[in-house]
């Protein structure tokens, strides 16, 4: 387990600047496969063989969202699972969406 998927979300109360630049970098080095999109949001997509699979995939993806209490944008059809993070109350990107996203990887799909 990585090192951010070992760490909890921490709710945002807003008036906290959202991240930028370095600091962004430095965190989507930590989770692989997750795009930076505009200093905005997070986001991936995912194949999967089946619309079965993918369902079961987004069920623990809900679990982990409603355990951290930060819930993903996500939007799933046959084989294919597309999730956007970022920080509603900011309008941005905060070290807690990167947790997030840490979480969702350890998730076991095909």
């Amino acid at each position: 387990m990585s090192e951010l998927a070992s760490k909890q979300c921490v709710p945002c109360k807003g008036g906290v600047p959202p991240l930028k630049g370095e600091v962004l970098q430095s965190l989507q080095k930590q989770v692989a496969g997750w795009n930076v999109v505009e200093e905005h949001h997070l986001f991936k997509s995912l194949k999967f063989p089946d619309f079965r699979k993918a369902l079961d995939f987004v069920d623990q993806v809900g679990a982990i969202a409603e355990e951290q209490g930060h819930h993903p944008v996500i939007t799933f059809t046959w084989g294919k699972v597309d999730i956007t993070i970022y920080t509603h109350k900011i309008n941005g990107l905060t070290e807690s969406d990167f947790i997030l996203a840490a979480k969702i990887d350890t998730i076991k799909a095909p």
